[in-house]
């Protein structure tokens, strides 16, 4: 019943929106399925599914491939009922997207239950999302994140902040609300600038205590309540490495799920050649230094932990492409080889 009300469904949307392009109506479905809880339901049993394990997303690895398999309702719900659950465990599902041809995607974690059966009937395994983002292919890194940070959303917002009441989600996961107060909660991201720093012929990268050995990245820090970015990039660099910008520009933007769900706004920010002497603020980094385009070029070759120095520490290597601040770097070895 619910595959003819879809396909009545998708009919209805062509007539209606044929001037339109695809992602127009994909667009249109996919608010439909947030806003009409019976709509979302349906397509719940006829949908795909991404499955998490205490946030952990489930990979299948195919030769020397790392693959995002979408299960479908079906397998889910025979999974569901060796634990007896099915039914109950498909309504903690969250909607992420869906497909041109208006197949819904979901995301389920399913951490209460025991991990080895899943991995076993599905010959799979989950996988720590850090890792998960690096080893899949490009086109399925944002859909996890995505799917992550929602679900990672809804556990921690179960209550209310003003009753302390449990909230209630609907059935696509696009809110939460208290009915003992009517306030609705929406997910939400953190803005985040990250910031390539130039002198205008060589760039500046750090690092955290909290990056893995011998890796150096952008400059990057939330913003502050009332900040634009032009402000937070001009703070930052200030606070960070006592550098003061003379001018900015945008690059990009990028969906990041830690520490929790960031919205990272790229740029790139010119400091004067005569005022370029790092002063670091110890507190928030463990190193920063400038770096000419030939040691970025070598850098950008190396794989993490490849090459040691005579003292035994990393050579430096820099994010790997799936991250906002490789495509930094990148952006700057072409201006300076333009």
């Amino acid at each position: 019943m619910a595959a003819i009300y879809q396909a009545v469904y998708r009919r209805a949307s062509s007539l209606i929106c044929r001037f339109h392009s695809t992602y127009v109506q994909k667009m249109r479905y996919l608010n439909d399925l947030k806003e009409d809880d019976s709509l979302c339901r349906q397509a719940q049993t006829s949908g795909t599914f991404y499955l998490f394990h205490n946030l952990s997303p489930f990979l299948q690895e195919v030769g020397k491939q790392y693959l995002v398999p979408q299960v479908s309702a079906a397998e889910i719900k025979r999974i569901l009922e060796k634990f007896k659950e099915a039914e109950q465990w498909i309504e903690k599902s969250v909607l992420i997207g869906c497909s041109d041809e208006h197949v819904p995607h979901f995301a389920l974690d399913l951490g209460a239950l025991e991990k080895s059966v899943i991995e076993s009937e599905l010959k799979g395994s989950f996988t720590d999302l850090r890792k998960a983002l690096f080893v899949v292919d490009q086109k399925d890194s944002p859909l996890l994140a995505s799917a992550q940070s929602l679900l990672r959303w809804h556990d921690s917002h179960q209550y209310c902040s003003k009753t302390g009441q449990p909230t209630q989600k609907n059935v696509a996961g696009s809110k939460r609300v208290c009915h003992a107060s009517g306030i609705i909660y929406y997910p939400q991201m953190s803005p985040v600038v990250i910031t390539l720093v130039s002198d205008g012929s060589r760039c500046l990268l750090a690092r955290q205590p909290s990056f893995p050995q011998g890796m150096y990245s952008a400059l990057s820090g939330f913003c502050d309540m009332g900040e634009n970015v032009e402000e937070t990039v001009r703070r930052e660099v200030a606070e960070e490495v006592g550098l003061e910008v003379e001018s900015f520009q945008f690059s990009a933007s990028q969906h990041w799920p830690f520490p929790s769900s960031c919205l990272m706004i790229a740029c790139h920010a010119l400091v004067r050649k005569q005022q370029t002497e790092i002063s670091m603020n110890s507190l928030e980094l463990e190193e920063a230094r400038w770096f000419d385009l030939e040691e970025i070029m070598k850098g950008l070759k190396r794989k993490p932990g490849s090459s040691k120095q005579e003292d035994g520490s990393l050579l430096p290597w820099f994010p790997p492409k799936q991250a906002i601040a490789h495509q930094l770097i990148w952006e700057w070895v072409k201006q300076q080889t333009s």
